[in-house]
């Protein structure tokens, strides 16, 4: 450690810079790539699971085929559910702002199934010229800020996530366009799963909370007490002092502990283009506090 709190790595040039005080740190000195070395690839890792979201800038000379394979070094690269992925690739989702690709909520990625993504990887290929910048909150650090009552109270509660709800009422300035690949596209199979409200992060053993807009309502509670305490502790999740706002430019990369973390894609950008691939990695089931694990409601299990 530097005596201005950045991380060097002496086995590399690779220099790790914390960007804000609980979460977000840029790395620089790597150039991505599907054949990184696996010294490369662990201290990525590490850094990735102390600071939640990282970035890399001056990275455009990656491919969509590049950006999978380096993903697959991070684990398993996954579709998502329900929506097709780009042309001519295996994995990448496209999120095109003209087509619908405006993601401005509080969400954590794909929580509607059971083993939801350990990890996201998002290349910016274009840019608005100002506005679409992203946000991300520490969910460890929520969970650490919960007075030792709230905390009680989260260690025990579960919540139903889902992909389906009413969208165009949660998001009244959509176009119709919008709503309609929403309803044929994006809920075209309905997903129902069950997950502890607090998971132990499999790799550090932090607690995280598990909330986000996939959240349809949290077990066992009346809707309004749901709604309250919802509330109550996804306030903690996105108090200023838990995020990390990013200015992106044209061949950024992020990464992202999916487990550990949620994110906001802001959409105040108007007319203009902006376009962002993704790939995600394969993730685990969660697991409470007391050791029981998520699982899947709808669709039904095969016997």
């Amino acid at each position: 450690m530097s005596a201005d709190g950045h991380l060097s790595l002496v086995d590399s040039d690779i220099t790790v810079r914390p960007v804000g005080g609980r979460i977000g740190a840029e790395i620089e000195g790597v150039r991505l790539a599907p054949d990184l070395t696996s010294n490369t690839i662990g201290a990525i890792r590490a850094a990735l699971l102390k600071h939640k979201v990282i970035f890399f800038r001056d990275q455009g000379h990656l491919t969509n085929a590049d950006q999978e394979g380096f993903a697959a070094l991070l684990g398993e690269p996954i579709a998502h559910p329900t929506v097709p992925v780009a042309a001519n690739s295996a994995y990448i989702l496209e999120l095109d702002s003209a087509r619908g690709g405006r993601a401005n909520n509080w969400h954590t990625d794909i929580t509607f199934t059971e083993a939801y993504p350990q990890a996201s990887v998002l290349r910016a290929v274009t840019v608005p010229e100002a506005g679409g910048d992203t946000v991300w909150a520490n969910t460890v650090a929520a969970y650490q800020d919960l007075p030792a009552e709230l905390k009680t109270l989260a260690d025990g509660l579960w919540a139903t996530h889902s992909n389906l709800y009413d969208y165009a009422s949660a998001k009244p300035d959509a176009t119709p366009e919008a709503v309609k690949r929403y309803r044929e596209v994006f809920s075209s199979t309905v997903y129902e799963t069950e997950h502890p409200v607090v998971r132990v992060h499999p790799e550090t053993g932090e607690r995280a909370l598990v909330l986000g807009g996939f959240v349809r309502r949290l077990n066992g509670l009346s809707t309004e007490a749901s709604s309250h305490i919802y509330a109550v502790l996804q306030s903690y999740v996105t108090r200023l002092e838990n995020t990390v706002r990013w200015r992106w430019k044209a061949g950024d990369v992020a990464i992202w502990d999916n487990r550990a973390t949620q994110h906001y894609a802001i959409n105040d950008y108007g007319d203009q283009t902006r376009v962002m691939r993704r790939v995600t990695v394969k993730g685990d089931i969660p697991v409470s506090v007391d050791g029981r694990h998520s699982q899947t409601l709808v669709p039904a299990k095969a016997a």
